[in-house]
């Protein structure tokens, strides 16, 4: 079975992006495939490179980027979501006139077309930290 997965929860805000992260890992353990996580409102943080969080808590973005090397994953961060909340590549950073760049490595911007291409193309599509 091939299943996308939208992140709505920041990686402090909630269980909701760690329980995103354990499912994937549960899905690619039993055999499945994801075909896309696409991180959405909040969820965007997950994607940050400026994260920096204290060595007894668990890193959230920093387990994605491994996830995703080791499984060739597709993480896109929505790109209206992240620029409204400061999240740019070297490519909005430039056309913003901003200095620097801050999503990290694993991670790209994209539109909700990626999303709607995820669940055109997946068996399942689950969310985690949605609003309620």
């Amino acid at each position: 079975m091939l299943f996308s997965i939208v992140v709505h929860a920041a990686p402090v805000q909630n269980q909701g992006a760690d329980t995103a992260l354990r499912f994937a890992r549960a899905v690619l353990a039993a055999g499945h495939g994801i075909y896309r996580v696409f991180f959405y409102r909040d969820g965007i943080h997950n994607g940050s490179a400026l994260s920096s969080l204290p060595p007894d808590e668990a890193n959230i973005p920093a387990q994605w980027q491994a996830l995703a090397a080791e499984h060739g994953l597709d993480l896109v961060v929505c790109i209206a979501a992240a620029v409204r909340r400061g999240m740019l590549n070297a490519e909005e950073a430039q056309r913003y006139d901003r200095s620097s760049s801050n999503l990290a490595p694993g991670f790209e911007l994209s539109g909700l077309g990626q999303l709607v291409d995820a669940c055109l193309q997946s068996d399942r599509v689950i969310t985690f930290g949605g609003r309620s």
